[in-house]
Order: structure tokens, then sequence, then C-alpha cells
């Protein structure tokens, strides 16, 4: 099984009313929630971990979950209302305001024990569950446990207006991305927390401390990926019509961790031991996946019938 751990949520997304005018539509969304998503809809075995309400939003995240066949039974179910998130298209990227004080997603408390981690070929963790004191130490406990058995797999995945003290932000996410055999994260977050720096010196450093496989997407310049064996490596993003760009991320995240699982390389040794063209062909998986997602509005990752894996 391979689990996303974090967030999940309502996004309020853009949208036109009959008369032209803007107006906002409920979505399920949360970045970890929707790697899960993401990759059981593509065919592999996944569950979320985290917090989920019972209240009327949280029906709707477990109703989704359920029917993309994300197994909810590691979740923890409370009465804590649902994060809130509502979106603007700026320029065409996503900008959110949240709405999280004492919701289900920032009680959630990990339950040691609970999670039979010796069938967990890879655990996913980031995003908003890590801005709070409380989400990075209860997650922090979970890769403790997790790490002696299952792939950490890392995406920032930032959210600037969230973030009070962003020294100890950056700090943070220093130590989730030393402890994580993958990295991934966007230019937009890259820039965030490494300014001006070089991509490519920075994937450097982070392979020199134990991460196997660094990536930084690109938007429409696609994606560009370091590992100490396969080197760099860089595939182009696919053309489309974009609707809006939600969950772009987090798809190209859940197919690359599904392509990884289904080549044998997502257990930690096999993914120090892939191989250029293997990963060549999980990243281009991954872009043409984020793709597809950015056709239709919201967080809406791909099936497996509407974009196969052929290798």
């Amino acid at each position: 099984m391979l689990i996303s751990c974090g967030d999940a949520l309502i996004d309020f997304v853009p949208t036109k009313n009959a008369d032209g005018r803007e107006a906002v539509m409920p979505a399920v969304g949360g970045s970890c929630l929707n790697v899960a998503i993401g990759i059981a809809r593509l065919g592999a075995p996944t569950g979320f971990v985290g917090g989920v309400s019972t209240d009327l939003f949280g029906r709707m995240i477990a109703e989704h979950a359920a029917a993309s066949n994300v197994e909810l039974g590691l979740a923890t179910r409370s009465d804590h209302q649902t994060t809130l998130a509502f979106v603007r298209i700026v320029a065409g990227e996503s900008h959110y305001a949240f709405y999280d004080a004492g919701t289900a997603t920032r009680n959630w408390t990990f339950r040691r024990g609970t999670i039979p981690f010796d069938t967990v070929e890879a655990v996913h963790v980031g995003s908003t569950t890590l801005v709070n004191d409380r989400g990075a130490a209860e997650t922090k406990a979970l890769i403790t446990d997790a790490r002696a058995s299952s792939t950490i797999s890392f995406d920032p995945n930032c959210r600037p207006n969230l973030v009070k003290d962003k020294p100890a932000y950056l700090a943070r996410m220093a130590k989730f991305a030393a402890s994580a055999d993958l990295v991934k994260m966007s230019d937009v977050d890259f820039a965030y927390l490494f300014g001006e720096e070089p991509h490519q010196q920075r994937a450097s450093a982070l392979l020199a401390q134990g991460t196997s496989l660094v990536v930084v997407t690109r938007g429409n310049n696609g994606a560009i990926a370091w590992h100490a064996k396969a080197g760099q490596i860089e595939v182009e993003a696919p053309q489309i019509e974009v609707a809006d760009t939600i969950g772009a991320g987090d798809s190209f995240q859940a197919a690359l961790l599904f392509a990884l699982h289904k080549q044998g390389r997502l257990a930690r040794q096999q993914l120090k031991n892939i191989g250029a063209d293997e990963l060549r062909r999980a990243l281009s998986f991954a872009a043409n996946c984020a793709g597809l997602t950015c056709t239709r509005p919201g967080a809406d990752p791909p099936w497996s019938h509407e974009i196969s894996w052929s290798w």
C-alpha cells in the first residue's frame, strides 16, 4: 500500500454564474488527499492518514475518497469542522485564503502502532499540515516510525499566507527534506524556500545528504530531476488548454509515485538504483497526468482509463 498523510479540505474554486458574475464551487481538495486520490485512481492500493471531519464537508471528503478507492480506515474522524480554502486565479497561479482554526486537520494526532508500516511501500507528506507546530510534530513522529521500512516522499507545497515565522518554517522544511527519499517541489515553492539559488546546486546538496531523487516542476516548462545514479533528466510539459492549475502538482506527485511503484522502483534501495530511461518514463507519465488535470477545473486527477501506464 501507498499512504499519503496530511491535509483534507474543501476548495471553493472560481467559476461563473448564469449572469457571468464571479462565483465559487465547492470541490474536495487538500494537497495530501489529492495525492492519495491521484494514486488510487491510477490503480495502486492507497490509504489516507489525517483528520477528516464528520460535518457536512467532511462527509463530502469521505464520499469522494471512497469513490476514488482511497482507504480511510487509517484517518481520524472527529466533529471538528473541515478546513475551507477559497481560491482565486491570478496570472495563471492559484492563490488561496484558508480558514483552518480548530479544524479536524489541525487536531489530527498520529496514533502510534495503528499503521502496519511493514506493508506500506511509501509514505507521502507535505503541505499545510506542516505549517503549524502540532501538525509538523505529529507528521515527524509518523515518519520516524515509517522510515525503517517505507520510502518517504515529501512536497512542501508552500502556502506563504499561512506562514507566520518564515525562518522557522524554512528550517522545518529543511528537516523534512533531509528525512525524505524523494523531494518534489514546484519552481514557485523553490523560489520561496531558496530564493535565487540554482536548482542544481540545491539538488546536489539534497542528494549529498541522502535524498535519492529531487524533482522541480516548472509549469509550462516541464520538470527537471536529479538522481545520484541516473543523473539530470528533463521532461517537457504536454501542450494543453488550461482550465486551471489547481491540483496539478499533486497529480504530478501521485503519478510519479504510481509510476515508480509500477516499475518496482519505489522501495528505498530500488529507487537508489533506478536507471535514466526508467526515470524519464516515470517523469513523462507524471507530466502528462498533471497536464490532464489542468484541462478541467479543481483538483480532478486522471483515472487509469484516461491515461494508461504502458511501460
